[in-house]
């Protein structure tokens, strides 16, 4: 079986936690801020707070935004739930903006139209690793004094204008995930980076249960807060998998070219597209069954053959939860990518006789329907 995607683990990751387990800590000890300094360096911003996860910095983000009840978020609704379900979490209301068709990342377009007297953030995803249009998305944002808070989760090692995303050019905050199937694993795990020392300092303090040192060095609690630290054991592996991001980067960057290249002469499917001035982290690699009839007919045939493939995503509004709330949302390029998308395997060490494959088994199932047409 060919996973969708997987974690790349060696032996130096393994005994960096290893060495933790023998250590003197193995929750939040020295190894968490040499992680967020590790990231803050690399990403080129000022200051990285390491969390227990994706959906917990998105939460502290939208805490240390002042995000609360009976405000509106301006956000897409090509995503994990996540992005928009800590935005409910916090009192507030997601507001779903359309996607644009070539990369499926919100449209930057039609995001001013949505804004209203409720409207505070604006939080652009940046889907399967490519950039969203960060410099239109922040200047509309300015116009109207709103937080920019970049979910780029799928998109450590991105760059957009020449910066990496995660410098926050752009943004007040950017958000990531360490998930295993991500750039980088630490297990589970998460950061905020941000430039801003006063944001910095409001997230320390909610990921540590509104806790800070007084005057005479007492441990005490000044607001409701969380416990959202990371532990030194992830903090280690995070270390470690960092010395390779950049290899990672490549080997994603490969396998998309090489899907680029193989599948390109099939009418019947959409390839991703990388647009000018951006450097995608290859996350996941999309297409679109252009008859989205045959697109689940085509994932039920590659899952029999052992590939693995997976559906990125449903629209957020589409969810039942959101429907029970009383979402009637329909976007017109969201729905076509909602029946349409397929994701198939990208990750590093896909070798090029999986990828033929996979494209060989494409081929055959789409040539199998054009002679039953």
């Amino acid at each position: 079986m060919i996973p969708y995607s997987r974690q790349n683990i060696d032996a130096g990751d393994i005994q960096s936690v290893v060495d933790v387990l023998r250590s003197d800590f193995i929750t939040q000890g020295p190894l968490v801020p040499e992680f967020e300094r590790a990231l803050a360096r690399y990403c080129g911003a000022k200051y990285a707070v390491a969390v227990s996860n994706g959906t917990a910095a998105l939460h502290l983000a939208y805490l240390a935004a002042g995000l609360k009840r009976g405000d509106e978020v301006i956000t897409t609704p090509n995503t994990f739930a996540a992005t928009s379900n800590m935005a409910l979490a916090v009192g507030a209301k997601p507001v779903f903006c359309d996607i644009r068709p070539d990369t499926w990342n919100i449209d930057e377009s039609k995001i001013e139209r949505l804004i209203t007297v409720k409207t505070k953030a604006v939080v652009p995803v940046h889907f399967a690793g490519h950039p969203c249009e960060m410099d239109e998305i922040y200047k509309a944002a300015r116009r109207r004094k709103l937080r920019v808070i970049e979910d780029a989760c799928h998109a450590l090692g991105a760059r957009h204008k020449k910066s990496r995303i995660g410098g926050c050019r752009f943004s007040d905050m950017a958000v990531f995930s360490f998930h295993p199937v991500k750039a980088i694993t630490t297990g589970e795990g998460g950061a905020i980076l941000t430039n801003n020392k006063k944001l910095r300092e409001k997230i320390l303090l909610l990921r540590n249960h509104g806790i800070q040192k007084d005057a005479k060095g007492f441990n005490v609690m000044t607001e409701l807060g969380y416990n959202c630290r990371m532990t030194d054991i992830q903090a280690a592996l995070g270390l470690s998998q960092m010395q390779k991001l950049d290899k990672f980067l490549r080997a994603r960057r490969d396998v998309a070219d090489r899907y680029n290249r193989v599948l390109a002469d099939i009418p019947e499917i959409q390839l991703p597209v990388e647009l000018p001035g951006n450097y995608s982290g290859w996350h996941i690699y999309v297409i679109h069954v252009k008859n989205a009839k045959l697109r689940r007919p085509l994932a039920d045939f590659l899952r029999k053959s052992g590939i693995g493939v997976n559906f990125h995503y449903p629209q957020v509004y589409s969810h039942p939860y959101y429907r029970q709330m009383g979402y009637r949302t329909r976007l017109k390029n969201a729905d076509i990518h909602h029946a349409a998308c397929l994701t198939l395997p990208c990750y590093p060490g896909l070798g090029e006789s999986d990828i033929d494959r996979v494209a060989g088994l494409i081929k055959k199932f789409l040539l199998s329907m054009r002679k039953s047409l």
